[in-house]
């Protein structure tokens, strides 16, 4: 369903992810808006892949209420507090994803609406029923 777009013109992504993915015409979208370390009880793990982990998991919930999984996820942007912070992300982010990687694109912020957020995941979703 999900077709990955690296054109051997341009480098290669620096990581795991796809330079871009089309998806067929008449394919369902979900449009996950930005989810935050914090779990349902307001508790907020202190580390980024703690907040990470929560996350992934919001957007797992989210998915699965539109019959969808982890791996119908073909754009994801997410924004850390700190340089120091890309790494802990991008190995929980690697966990996360299927094959092919989604389109993916992670900046560095000043920080989010809570000092305590280290991280914050948007994904957009794509399946052809």
């Amino acid at each position: 369903m999900k077709h990955p777009l690296n054109p051997p013109a341009i480098r290669a992504p620096f990581g795991r992810y796809s330079h871009a993915i089309a998806v067929p015409a008449g394919a369902r979208l979900v449009f996950c808006s930005g989810q935050l370390g914090v779990w349902a009880d307001d508790t907020v793990p202190e580390t980024i892949e703690g907040q990470a982990e929560v996350c992934f998991q919001n957007i797992k919930a989210i998915l699965g209420e539109a019959g969808m999984t982890l791996g119908d996820i073909v754009r994801l942007n997410a924004y850390v507090t700190s340089r120091e912070h890309m790494r802990g992300y991008m190995n929980v982010r690697d966990r996360f994803v299927a094959d092919p990687p989604p389109a993916s694109t992670l900046m560095i912020v000043s920080g989010f609406t809570r000092a305590e957020f280290l991280v914050e995941v948007e994904a957009i979703a794509a399946k052809v029923d």
